[in-house]
C-alpha cells in the first residue's frame, strides 16, 4: 500500500514540477524579434537596348528602355537619366553602327543619328572606304560569306609568257583580312539566314586600296576566300593586311594589250 502511495505521489509531483515550467515559459516576455532590413546598393538608370537590334538597322524610341545600374559598376561612356532623361526619344532614327544585345548599356558612339548620312556612310569608320565588287558563288566561298566577315581579296588574271607566246592565269593576293560590310543590299544576317546571295560584295578599303581594287577589277576576276573567326578577331581592330612582297617583284610589270607581264631578273 505504501508503495502504490509513492508512486502516485511521485507522478503527481512530476506532474505538478512539468504544470510550473509551462506556466513559467508562458509568464516569461517573449523575445524581441530583430527586422534586418536590407541595404539596398545605389543603383543610377542607364539607357539600354529594350530587344536585340541589328547591325545597320534604324532604331525607334520604343527600342530603348532605362534600366538600373549599381552605381559602383564601371559605366564610363553610358547615358545616364540623369544627364539625359529624353535620350530614347534623340535616338529615334539613328542608324546602329554596330549590333546589340537585349539589356546592353547604349554608347553614343555605337549610334549614327539622323542627317549623318546614310547606312552605309553611318556604319564605314573614318579614314575608309565602302566600295563594291562583282563577285560569283563560286568566287565567294560558296555563297558563305557574311556581313562582318573578314576575307582575303584574291584577283586571276591572265598573264602573257615570258617569251610572249600565248597567255597564262595567275593569281595573287590582293589584301588581307578586309571586313566584308554588305552582300547584295544585305547589311546583316536576318532572319537566321545562314547565307546571303548576291552578285556584290561590298568591301571596306583604304583609299590607296580602293584604287588598286578598281584597278584590277578591269583587268581580272576577283575572289573573297573566308578567313577563319579566330584569325579575324585577332587582328580585330587593326587595318587591312597589305599582302608581302613577293621576291620577284624586283621585276618590271608591263601592261600590255590590256594585260600585265612581268619581267624578270632585274635587279
Amino acid at each position: 500500500m505504501k508503495r502504490a502511495r509513492l508512486m502516485v505521489m511521485l507522478v503527481a509531483l512530476l506532474a505538478a514540477t512539468a504544470a510550473g515550467f509551462m506556466a513559467w515559459g508562458m509568464m516569461r516576455p517573449a523575445p524581441e524579434i530583430k527586422q534586418v532590413v536590407k541595404k539596398e546598393a545605389d543603383t543610377i538608370k542607364v539607357l539600354v537596348a529594350k530587344a536585340p537590334i541589328g547591325f545597320g538597322d534604324a532604331v525607334r524610341s520604343s527600342d530603348f528602355t532605362w534600366q538600373a545600374w549599381p552605381k559602383d559598376a564601371p559605366s564610363d561612356g553610358y547615358i545616364t537619366f540623369a544627364s539625359r532623361p529624353n535620350a530614347a526619344n534623340e535616338f529615334a532614327g539613328a542608324i546602329a553602327r554596330t549590333s546589340f544585345l537585349a539589356g546592353e548599356p547604349v554608347k553614343p558612339a555605337k549610334l549614327a543619328k539622323p542627317g549623318e548620312g546614310g547606312i552605309m556612310a553611318a556604319i564605314l569608320p573614318a579614314g575608309y572606304r565602302a566600295v563594291a565588287t562583282k563577285i560569283a558563288e563560286e568566287t565567294a566561298a560558296g555563297n558563305f560569306i557574311l556581313p562582318g566577315d573578314s576575307v582575303d581579296v584574291i584577283v586571276t588574271r591572265k598573264q602573257r609568257s615570258a617569251n610572249g607566246r600565248g597567255d597564262s592565269q595567275v593569281s595573287e593576293t590582293l589584301f588581307r583580312n578586309v571586313r566584308v560590310l554588305a552582300i547584295g543590299q544585305e547589311l546583316d544576317q536576318k532572319d537566321g539566314k545562314k547565307a546571303l546571295a548576291g552578285k556584290t560584295a561590298t568591301l571596306q578599303l583604304t583609299s590607296g586600296q580602293a584604287e588598286t581594287l578598281a584597278l584590277n577589277n578591269s583587268i581580272g576576276e576577283i575572289s573573297l576566300s573566308l578567313r577563319s573567326l579566330e584569325d579575324s578577331s585577332k587582328s580585330k581592330g587593326a587595318a587591312p593586311e597589305e599582302d608581302a612582297p613577293k621576291k620577284e617583284s624586283s621585276g618590271i610589270k608591263v601592261l600590255r594589250y590590256g594585260s600585265w607581264s612581268r619581267t624578270f631578273g632585274l635587279q
